[in-house]
């Protein structure tokens, strides 16, 4: 696994998508090889190979046998180093991405992600959501610059995982990336990943005769590294983090108003947010957000049980094994405790952090951080059925048809 710190937040404001496109674009031919022959080399070794960006970072990952490692990781150095952007192959990209962004904007949930994102941070890096504009005013040369600005040695963490001596790994690295030699100049500045916008917001985005609607309340938590980190992820998991959790009790299994209720925490560089979001009828758009709004001020007003708490905190346990019993996931973890400048030996201690939490704690950083003060509500779905009933309890509620909906804009009009 192969991670620079540069994602999505880096795009340029007029060219969201550019961190996702670029590195879609890395196993898709370099200057030696083309993207079918990358695809049947891979192929013949048994091993997988893929890119993608997120919003702190972007990484290409390898996964094949160790008696091949050694062919394998010569296309893999290729793929990083050498990528052609081929034209041909950024409009194939384009043209993928533009189909996925179409048919996510004929989804509630999926446009109440995006409505959130803006709603959030606005114009600020994290606010990054890639629109058919943007996506089209992406060139070649922009994927070029982006990846010489970020794609660099010094910005990257190489992790290997796997029946492999050390002798060997430092081997097959210096081979391959051992030429890969520092540009003279620093990389850009990074901007403020603090940024986020102002107040709160209650956005309707209007989707008429649609089926359901997407109810999503959201507010910036904390960062990776922040001593509330632990607290908050158990607090949210209680919240909202599988079948079990007070959402979906209430919502789903109780009342029967929605196939699933959640809330996720982002973890982030930046306070990432937290996001309790449902898909409801349309007539039970306003009681799902009331619900919402109750448990997340009961979250933080009351210390949750003994044994509700030792059972929230055993999923994030187990998933968390889980992730760590494959190479590739171990791999995965690894190079993400370095995007946050955390020592590798804190998967060791990832446990007894969970452990450590108590009720208390759990409440204390839920009573900080998910201020309903704060929290902006989206509400995607057919404004008909509740928009007057929501404008009386969010006066400052906006309405947005979806034929004008603007994701260039922090307005998103």
């Amino acid at each position: 696994n192969l991670r620079v710190t540069a994602g999505s937040a880096l795009d340029p404001s007029a060219r969201a998508g550019l961190a996702s496109l670029t590195a879609d674009l890395l196993p898709r031919g370099t200057n030696t090889r083309g993207a079918a022959e990358i695809a049947r080399e891979i192929e013949s070794l048994g091993a997988d190979l893929s890119a993608g960006a997120g919003v702190d970072s972007s990484a290409v990952s390898l996964q094949t046998r160790s008696d091949r490692a050694e062919q394998a990781f010569a296309v893999f150095a290729d793929v990083v180093r050498n990528p052609a952007f081929a034209a041909e192959e950024l409009e194939r990209a384009r043209q993928q991405a533009l189909d996925g962004l179409m048919v996510a904007l004929s989804e509630p949930g999926s446009i109440a992600d995006m409505a959130m994102t803006r709603a959030l941070y606005g114009e600020a890096p994290y606010g990054s959501v890639a629109s058919p504009n943007s996506l089209r005013a992406i060139g070649v040369d922009d994927a070029r610059a982006y990846h010489r600005d970020y794609w660099r040695p010094d910005n990257a963490v190489l992790v290997i995982v796997g029946d492999v001596s050390h002798d060997a790994v430092f081997a097959l690295a210096e081979l391959h990336f051992g030429e890969w030699s520092r540009p003279a100049a620093p990389p850009p500045a990074m901007p403020d990943l603090n940024a986020h916008a102002p107040g709160s917001r209650t956005i309707v985005v209007d989707l008429p005769e649609t089926g359901q609607a997407a109810v999503a309340i959201g507010v910036r938590g904390v960062a990776r590294s922040d001593p509330d980190y632990f607290p908050l992820l158990v607090a949210n998991n209680v919240l909202g983090g599988g079948y079990s959790a007070r959402l979906n009790a209430e919502i789903r299994i109780r009342r029967g108003l929605s196939y699933g209720a959640r809330s996720s925490f982002a973890a982030r560089q930046a306070p990432g947010p937290v996001i309790a979001s449902a898909q409801t009828r349309n007539d039970a758009a306003v009681q799902v957000f009331e619900l919402m709004r109750a448990e997340i001020a009961r979250i933080a007003s009351e210390p949750a049980p003994g044994g509700e708490l030792s059972a929230r905190k055993a999923v994030l346990i187990g998933s968390f094994g889980r992730s760590v019993e494959t190479t590739s996931g171990l791999a995965g973890q690894i190079s993400t405790l370095a995007l946050f400048g955390l020592p590798p030996d804190r998967l060791n201690t990832y446990v007894s952090d969970i452990n450590a939490v108590t009720s208390d704690q759990a409440r204390a950083a839920a009573a900080r951080h998910l201020d309903l003060s704060r929290a902006d509500l989206v509400v995607v779905g057919d404004a008909q059925h509740f928009f007057a009933q929501l404008r009386r309890l969010r006066p400052n509620a906006e309405r947005i048809p979806v034929d004008a909906l603007n994701l260039d804009r922090e307005g998103l009009r």
